[in-house]
């Protein structure tokens, strides 16, 4: 336990997010908790992780979680470790939100992108088909997030320009995407501030981002 890698969960908390700031003390290392130093709260080493309140090892859902990342069937880790399917599905969906948590504090904060590339893929699963629609900053090959929908509709394409919306600075902005229409109307939706107001009442009118542009890549 190292009390300087963590910081306070607690939402009310003036010290929340502050890291390596001296806040934290270990608590209890038998019991695993922590103790911040400015509002009096406890919480566990888990708390905010995929393991939180769990009893089974780090490293068995890790190693189940890894599995399940590179393909490998439920029913065949059920049948080699003999753990239960729900149990299984329930380190997955854990897993899978605590990716989104990750994503969300280190990938989407607002950076000069520059450049971002948009495209979808056609996924087949078992029994059924789903698109997902992905966003990557070029200089860099960082991903900026993925959505995954049965259609390829307007929701599909709305729900990642969101996402690049949440991680760019209004900068000079060049979206590169492939022929389909619907990524259009939604850039001139998504990337859009309000006007101030002026005196005025109202519904405040929305105003484009300067600087941005659309291109579309050839295939």
């Amino acid at each position: 336990m190292d009390p300087q890698t963590v910081f306070c969960p607690n939402l009310d908390c003036p010290a929340r997010g502050q890291v390596g700031e001296g806040n934290v003390g270990i608590h209890s290392r038998k019991e695993g908790r922590y103790r911040c130093r400015v509002c009096g709260k406890t919480f566990a080493a888990r708390t905010g992780s995929a393991f939180y309140r769990l009893r089974t090892a780090e490293e068995a859902v890790t190693l189940v979680d890894t599995l399940l990342a590179h393909g490998c069937p439920v029913q065949a880790i059920v049948v080699a470790f003999g753990i239960d399917e729900r149990t299984v599905l329930a380190w997955e969906t854990r897993a899978g939100q605590q990716c989104q948590r990750v994503q969300a504090h280190l990938v989407e904060q607002p950076r000069d992108l520059g450049q971002v590339q948009a495209d979808e893929l056609w996924v087949k699963l078992q029994g059924l088909k789903a698109w997902m629609a992905l966003a990557l900053e070029v200089s860099t090959r960082l991903w900026l997030g993925g959505v995954i929908s049965a259609q390829r509709d307007r929701a599909l394409i709305s729900a990642l320009i969101q996402k690049v919306r949440a991680c760019a600075l209004p900068r000079p902005l060049l979206i590169c995407v492939d022929g389909l229409a619907t990524y259009v109307n939604a850039i001139r939706q998504v990337f859009r501030d309000p006007v101030p107001r002026n005196g005025q009442t109202g519904r405040r009118r929305l105003r484009p981002w300067r600087s941005l542009y659309i291109a579309q890549v050839v295939k």
